[in-house]
């Protein structure tokens, strides 16, 4: 037997974003914008940002703090942690400043940090395209109790993924042969039939390639569809470089579109929606409009409504190729800018369209 003693603590995050920084500029010291509420351990808190610095002693900074926002509490202890977060939802610990416990009252003032100095910032990777964000990271403490611990067996999480995952790689008992881009794939037409509906039908189905044990897929590079396979067979992504992540999500998604691979569809989705940069927005815009993804196409008209980022994609050979592809799209769009967003009338959208 075995006692443990357990400092309880409850943890969550909450990411503020600042679309339009160097609108908020010019604010004055001292002065702050409320992010929304959020709940962590039962009690809700906000985020204040100072443009300007909080006080004059920071005046040339981004200044966060962290409030409780709500009465009932007479005294809340918490550790949090302030970090800018770039494009890709990364923090360096150069920009993550971490509190110790902190007594949060309601009647007294907040909890913060003055992050980063402005003109670093604007300078960095974590300003692109006038959007900003900063994550909070928040652990409320709780009991404190004694536990005693004797598990009878330690139970080792699965690993099924990776015994799929060598299977795959080695080709055992594969029953098809998939020829893509060059190269060729063994797989396992159950498995394929189990995790896509397209696949059911071709591999299982009435359909000719029912009896084939070579299958030829036609405009779909390789590597996108070793990537498909992967996820199929482990449920998780292969590695892959950096610089090829965008254009392989692009890729990726127009795959579990074709394959009816819903949950992978959704996935990329939501990384296209978090990684939107005025280089690939039109691209991304023409994707979501073709292969159905609501949420991304409405989160590209969001991107493209601030001027700054609407005139620099309308520059682009992206967009002059969307206008070619896709102009149901930007009809849609236009109505949007004409109905919603009236500053941006002297861009003469209904121009676009002829």
């Amino acid at each position: 037997m075995a006692s443990t003693i357990v400092a309880q603590a409850v943890s969550g995050s909450h990411v503020l974003t600042v679309d339009g920084y160097s609108r908020t500029k010019g604010l004055d010291t001292g002065k702050f914008i409320k992010s929304g509420t959020f709940d962590v351990g039962g009690h809700r808190r906000c985020i204040l940002y100072y443009p300007d610095g909080r006080s004059s002693d920071d005046a040339d900074f981004i200044s966060i703090n962290l409030r409780l926002d709500h009465t009932g509490a007479d005294e809340v202890k918490a550790q949090f942690k302030i970090s800018l977060v770039d494009q890709h939802g990364e923090s360096r610990t150069s920009y993550s400043n971490e509190s110790q416990v902190c007594a949060f009252r309601v009647t007294e003032g907040p909890w913060g940090f003055g992050v980063i100095k402005r003109k670093d910032l604007e300078g960095s990777v974590y300003l692109r395209d006038d959007v900003l964000s900063i994550r909070c990271d928040v652990t409320v403490s709780k009991e404190i109790i004694t536990e005693l611990t004797a598990p009878a067996v330690l139970v080792p999480p699965s690993d099924m993924h990776h015994h799929l995952a060598r299977l795959l790689s080695a080709g055992e008992g594969s029953d098809v042969t998939f020829e893509v881009g060059g190269e060729t794939f063994p797989a396992h037409r159950y498995k394929l039939a189990a995790r896509s509906s397209v696949f059911r039908a071709e591999l299982l189905g009435p359909m000719k390639e029912k009896t084939a044990t070579r299958i030829q897929i036609n405009n779909m590079d390789a590597k996108v569809f070793r990537a498909l396979l992967h996820f199929i067979y482990t449920d998780s992504f292969p590695e892959m470089d950096e610089g090829d992540a965008t254009v392989m999500a692009q890729h990726q998604l127009v795959a579990a579109d074709r394959y009816d691979m819903e949950r992978l569809k959704l996935i990329y989705e939501e990384r296209h929606c978090s990684r939107l940069c005025r280089s690939m927005v039109a691209t991304t815009l023409g994707l979501a409009e073709q292969h159905g993804c609501g949420a991304l196409k409405k989160a590209c008209f969001r991107f493209l409504t601030s001027p700054g980022n609407l005139k620099a994609v309308m520059a682009s050979e992206g967009f002059q190729h969307l206008r070619s592809s896709c102009p149901s799209v930007l009809e849609e769009f236009v109505g949007v800018l004409e109905t919603g967003v009236p500053k941006l009338a002297c861009l003469r959208p209904t121009a676009w369209l002829s």
